[in-house]
């Protein structure tokens, strides 16, 4: 018996064919999105989970800013994590991480820039539950030792044995350490990815860093993480440490977060790297929900019609003692059978498309046993939601009367009819408010990318690299000084200058401080500010224009040196007129600064964020050569000629060194490369809604129109046109799409405002973004309705009235 009820639901399929590609189509289509989506969902919420992932907690800086603590700083002090470690007896241990961003290892002749790295106490390996693959933990306490990972010491070593050797690193002077460990590769769901760790003891000796070592409160450049206790309660310890003042400053707290928290919901300055956004994992899961649900009631829509024209058929099943168990039961099987065909081939579109995904969002997701766990959530999801839809037609089927239908005079009762309204009208809010929010990011990212940013980056060249030699800071500055006045002769460059940082470059080189007194003698303790370096012609090289005063002032040895603010920073000073503070002085860092000019605000760090208080100075500073090239490399063969003479002008100059360059405007543009990858992931998701939607609309309509049919003929016959049957069939939908809209605007205008929230500086929500949304939703209608309905008016009335 069961066999055969599997033998009718295929004999079924295949005779509907039109019903049956629709159904299947349609189903495999909103799965396979589902799941491609899902898994990315799961990518991003896996990150920084392990065996004990939910013991370890990070510290982060609050600072006071108007009266109200805001998270301000993802670093914290060298002594954060031993007194913490010693006030609160819920933490096991901590383990403080000094980022080494510009490292260069040389082996032999072998040359590898390697900027993910840190120095780190040797209990990272049991607060993060890493083991060593060779080597020893207990070697690595020592000073100018280092653990690599396994890939980066195959590409230092070869296949030599590592441990034991000695490699040189140079970060601004060089050092010898001694491989003591292998570690295994760490996963990519990490917010703090490392290829190496050098012992932290080697601050003591390492020259650069040698200064930091002393504990205290002066400098937070440390990551810190806490091991806790595993009963301990995390909101009551977060509540004890941030109303204890553990460093005598009530300007500024110690707070913690979760270490799975970090990647998705902590946006910090000087994070270790770009996070993640929740926002965006929450968009893609409504889309992704938006998109299975629609391929479930184009099923329930298109098989509640299709039950009215197998009504004879379940008439003379029931006349023949069929049972309504089993008519249900025909009917699931039925929707079973689709619901396999349509996953199995939502699996091979997964199968197909999840390489050309990863290679979008340049993450490495994989569908398989590994993730399974992990998926069994939406597994059950689209299994209960697939029966949940082939439920309810089997229900409609079941409960026809055999009498009625054998008489043919089974209908659409009002309340069927209102149900499968109400369901085209959902599919037709959610494709409306898909479309809202399209359009709404589209503009959003279009509006970054023109807004002004307050200078001139086109054709700027940053140039950096590491010398592999040591030589003094003086013979340095020589020979950059050199570098410049050589790139200056060249035909192509405009103007050269040198600076620590750049538009674009985020916080990664800039230094933050605190504790400032202003030129009318008040201290601002709590003033945080922005500070960085660069030569006079820098404000040239990137147009930044003055609202005051002018660039940097050479100043007599015993002169006070002089600086340029923002004008943000001189509001924060309390002046409205930038000119009165034009050679006035500042105090910080223990110096008096004089003020040159007041420049024009710029966006340093995007539009993401807020314009930040900035100060330059003057200093002699080689990090970054900037070179700005005139309108004779405007061309791509042009620029690819200049940037070949300058690499090799640069190699002749420092022959013993690396190299890497940046246009700056590519660099500042890359900020949003996140968001327009989501812009066209939103698109291509909403189209595929829309398609979905369509493809229901499509074969509710052939339907209709074959029910009508009739109805069409004596309409036809008694003189009706192609134009008055058309807009009869049209215009019931058409009033769906409207009322669809209408409930769509309000919920369309909140999310995307909410959206919206994450940007300083964003687009508005225009009218005619509403407006577009219900043209594009009443054509899709009109276009896949009037496909049918001009076919059906155009048909020849003789044939469908030759049955009465």
């Amino acid at each position: 018996m069961n066999l055969l009820y599997f033998k009718i639901a295929f004999r079924y399929l295949i005779k509907n064919k039109l019903y049956s590609f629709i159904n299947i189509i349609g189903l495999s289509l909103g799965t396979a999105a589902f799941i491609i989506i899902s898994l990315y969902v799961s990518y991003e919420k896996s990150y920084d989970t392990f065996e004990g992932s939910d013991h370890v907690y990070r510290v982060y800086m609050d600072y006071l800013e108007g009266g109200i603590f805001e998270p301000g700083d993802a670093q914290t002090y060298n002594l954060s994590g031993p007194t913490i470690e010693k006030q609160f007896p819920e933490v096991i241990d901590y383990v403080r991480l000094f980022r080494l961003e510009n490292v260069t290892f040389v082996n032999k002749d072998k040359i590898i820039e390697q900027p993910r790295g840190a120095l780190a106490d040797a209990s990272y390996f049991d607060i993060f539950n890493t083991a060593l693959l060779e080597g020893s933990i207990e070697e690595y306490n020592k000073p100018n030792t280092i653990i690599l990972s396994e890939s980066l010491a195959k590409k230092i070593f070869g296949e030599e044995d590592p441990i034991a050797k000695t490699i040189s690193a140079f970060y601004e002077e060089n050092v010898l350490l001694e491989v003591v460990g292998i570690m295994p590769d760490q996963s990519e769901t990490t917010h703090m990815k490392l290829n190496y760790l050098v012992s932290f003891e080697t601050m003591k000796t390492w020259y650069p860093m040698s200064s930091g070592w002393e504990l205290n409160w002066n400098a937070n450049n440390f990551f810190t993480y806490l091991k806790l206790h595993k009963n301990t309660d995390f909101e009551e310890l977060q509540d004890k440490l941030i109303h204890i003042d553990i460093e005598n400053n009530s300007n500024e707290r110690h707070n913690i977060e979760r270490l799975s928290d970090i990647h998705l919901y902590s946006d910090k300055p000087y994070e270790a790297e770009t996070n993640g956004s929740r926002s965006r994992i929450r968009f893609l899961s409504v889309i992704a929900i938006i998109i299975l649900i629609l391929s479930w009631l184009n099923y329930i829509n298109l098989s509640t019609v299709r039950s009215l024209e197998r009504s004879r058929e379940v008439g003379i099943r029931k006349v023949a003692g069929a049972k309504r168990s089993q008519l249900i039961t025909q009917s699931l099987i039925e929707s079973l059978c689709l619901f396999v065909l349509a996953f199995i081939i939502a699996i091979i579109l997964v199968a197909f498309l999840l390489p050309v995904f990863n290679n979008f969002v340049e993450k490495s997701l994989v569908f398989g046993i590994a993730n399974f766990k992990s998926l069994l959530p939406f597994a059950g999801l689209i299994l209960l939601g697939s029966l949940l839809a082939g439920f309810y037609p089997a229900i409609i089927l079941s409960n026809f009367s055999p009498i009625k239908a054998l008489k043919g005079k089974i209908s659409n009762s009002s309340n069927k009819l209102n149900i499968r309204k109400g369901l085209i009208t959902l599919q037709f809010f959610a494709t409306i408010t898909l479309i809202i929010g399209t359009l709404v990011v589209a503009k959003q990212i279009h509006f970054l990318k023109e807004q002004p940013i307050g200078v001139e980056l086109s054709q700027v060249l940053a140039l950096n690299g590491k010398v592999l030699e040591s030589i003094s800071d003086s013979l340095m500055i020589k020979k950059v000084a050199v570098f410049e006045s050589e790139l200056k002769n060249l035909s192509f460059v405009e103007s050269v200058a040198t600076a620590s940082t750049y538009p674009g470059d985020g916080y990664n080189n800039l230094s933050s401080t605190v504790g400032i007194e202003f030129p009318n003698g008040k201290t601002e303790e709590r003033q945080l500010f922005y500070i960085y370096q660069a030569s006079p012609n820098y404000f040239n090289v990137v147009n930044i224009q003055f609202v005051a005063g002018k660039a940097f002032i050479k100043s007599s040895e015993n002169s006070p040196r002089t600086i340029v603010i923002n004008e943000k920073f001189a509001r924060k000073m309390g002046y409205s007129n930038p000119n009165e503070l034009v050679d006035k002085q500042v105090k910080f860092w223990d110096e008096n600064w004089t003020i040159s000019g007041v420049m024009e605000d710029y966006h340093h760090f995007g539009l993401k964020t807020g314009i930040e208080p900035l100060i330059i100075f003057n200093d002699q500073v080689y990090d970054n050569v900037l070179v700005k090239f005139n309108s004779s490399s405007s061309s791509v063969a042009g620029m690819q000629t200049s940037l070949d003479k300058v690499k090799t002008l640069y190699t002749s100059i420092f022959p013993n060194s690396t190299l890497n360059y940046t246009f700056l405007d590519k660099k500042f543009e890359a900020q949003y490369t996140e968001d327009r990858k989501f812009g066209v992931a939103f698109q291509i998701f909403t189209s595929l809604a829309i398609f979905i939607a369509a493809l229901g609309l499509f074969g509710l309509t052939s339907y209709m129109c074959l029910q009508r049919r009739k109805e069409i003929g004596i309409r036809k016959v008694t003189g009706a046109s192609i134009f008055q049957i058309v807009t009869l069939l049209n215009k019931d939908f058409i009033l769906l799409v409207i009322i669809a809209f209408i409930i769509a605007v309000p919920v369309g205008w909140y999310i995307m405002s909410q959206w919206l929230q994450e940007f300083a500086y964003r687009t508005d929500l225009s009218w005619w973004i509403f407006a577009l949304s219900a043209l594009i939703a009443v054509v899709i209608a009109l276009v896949t309705v009037s496909f049918q309905s001009i076919s059906a008016a155009m048909s020849n009335p003789v044939k469908s009235l030759r049955t009465e």
